[in-house]
């Protein structure tokens, strides 16, 4: 009996543990079935909004709508005017928004590895400034004392779909890292926000297991890929700290390369201007390739 009781135990604390790991790895209210009511609005629980800076106005960009895809509820962004204030991005992040600069706070804790970052969307942009949808893993860089970008998730809401349908964005990973924080950023329209895009967003999760990662180790010198956020052209410059073979390829976040240049053999510096303009808005991620290995920039198109 002692011995079944034990037996008993040890499987309770197992599944307890098990379901706490399960738990703590997804994205919170991942399926926005959870709103607290603030008086005159709702906002969705573990998410960070703009309702609260334009509640005076009585507008609001992110809305509890029905039915979910699946379950009751899915979120609703949609860019608004607010009272004469101009028009108001609909924005949401998984975490803390900063309602001034529209950028993330924060996240949620989060300790693995994915290999996609997967959805349901529906979605119209009514102008050329579209709006995203990414997800961005991160770890504290105590010496440095900044965020480590380990890998990124995106894609810009180019087009339109008008039915529910299914994403699946993959990570591309900058940083043999685990990360300690991922922050999911959701968003309408893109800097200049126009009145009525609109995202809707349910079933969010990440998934698989990502292997693989490129050398932490530095091969260039004086690195720098500007401006960012680009808008017509990029200015990639860099000099090697020895000759060798060098490829550059440019990779949106589906893993398609958009533009690569194979210089050949470098033996002091590189400089090249790219046009920006022919490829869609979001996050694109430059990867400097040497023989055997690979430095990383990430690059916003806006």
């Amino acid at each position: 009996m002692k011995l079944f009781l034990k037996l008993k135990t040890a499987v309770l604390l197992f599944c307890i543990i098990t379901c706490r790991v399960g738990a703590y790895a997804q994205i919170p209210n991942s399926g926005f079935e959870n709103w607290t009511s603030m008086g005159s609005y709702e906002i969705p629980d573990n998410w960070g909004t703009l309702n609260e800076k334009t509640a005076p106005s009585g507008v609001f960009t992110a809305t509890k709508a029905s039915p979910g895809m699946p379950g009751n509820y899915f979120l609703k962004l949609t860019s608004k005017n607010s009272g004469g204030k101009g028009v108001t991005n609909g924005i949401a992040v998984s975490g803390k928004l900063d309602t001034s600069t529209l950028k993330p706070i924060s996240g949620f804790p989060y300790t693995q590895r994915p290999a996609v970052f997967t959805g349901k969307w529906q979605y119209m942009p009514f102008s050329s400034s579209i709006g995203q949808v990414s997800a961005t893993l991160t770890k504290w860089n105590s010496s440095s004392g900044k965020r480590d970008t380990i890998a990124v998730a995106g894609q810009p809401l180019a087009g339109m779909i008008m039915s529910w349908s299914v994403f699946s964005l993959n990570f591309i990973y900058q940083n043999p890292g685990v990360p300690d924080t991922c922050i999911i950023y959701l968003a309408a329209s893109g800097a200049v926000p126009f009145q009525n895009d609109y995202l809707w967003v349910d079933s969010l999760a990440l998934s698989g297991s990502a292997a693989g990662i490129y050398s932490p180790e530095n091969f260039t010198k004086e690195l720098n890929v500007f401006p960012i956020p680009a808008k017509e052209n990029l200015s990639i410059d860099f000099s090697l700290y020895k000759p060798m073979h060098i490829k550059l390829k440019l990779v949106d976040a589906t893993g398609k390369i958009v533009w690569e240049d194979e210089p050949g053999i470098i033996t002091g510096h590189y400089q090249n201007n790219v046009a920006m303009a022919r490829f869609a808005k979001g996050i694109y991620i430059l990867n400097i390739l040497s023989e055997n290995q690979s430095e990383i920039k990430k690059v916003l198109i806006e």
